[in-house]
């Protein structure tokens, strides 16, 4: 089937373009952060220890790297589909009742999404006026990533409800992985 002569089609192809793109970027930036996060934490660690003296925002950046890091490693779970599920027993229901649960499942966690959005919108918000102390950074850059995770959540929990998985850009993964291995 030819999905790009629909209009309805084109739009949904260029919106999962741009979400699909956007978060490979996210998830590509997810493998720099582990790697600053532990080169800040190891640097802070060497200098207590061993020069006598402690680099001042190093805790801070790196709580806020791993504040970051737990909201986008939530939307790659939903993403993958490895958030938690008891597979032992939705195995044992009949197959309609494991289809009403998978749509349950979904509706849940774009609930849980659209939570994230309002609320880490407004957390977000009403902490800019305040600054982080080490850094001087407005303090809502530590909850900035709650709101995109939920983004990114709703949509690929969207994307499993509705069965859009025909609209995902696959190759834009294989992209990334390309130019890993090069």
């Amino acid at each position: 089937m030819n999905t790009k002569k629909n209009p309805l089609d084109r739009l949904m192809y260029g919106i999962s373009f741009l979400f699909d793109f956007i978060y490979r970027i996210l998830e590509e930036y997810s493998k720099i952060v582990m790697l600053v996060i532990v080169l800040i934490v190891s640097a802070q660690v060497i200098c207590r220890k061993f020069l006598g003296f402690s680099i001042s925002w190093s805790d801070e950046v790196a709580l806020l790297l791993m504040v970051w890091m737990a909201f986008i490693s939530m939307a790659i779970g939903v993403e993958k589909k490895l958030h938690i599920a008891i597979e032992m027993f939705f195995k044992k229901f009949p197959v309609p009742i494991q289809k009403i649960l998978n749509v349950i499942n979904s509706l849940v966690t774009v609930l849980f999404g659209v939570t994230l959005i309002v609320y880490g919108v407004r957390m977000t918000q009403a902490s800019m006026g305040s600054i982080l102390p080490a850094t001087g950074w407005p303090g809502g850059t530590l909850y900035i990533m709650i709101p995109v995770s939920g983004v990114f959540i709703c949509y690929y929990a969207l994307i499993d409800l509705f069965h859009l998985e025909r609209f995902r850009h696959r190759e834009l993964e294989e992209g990334f992985q390309k130019e890993e291995n090069t």
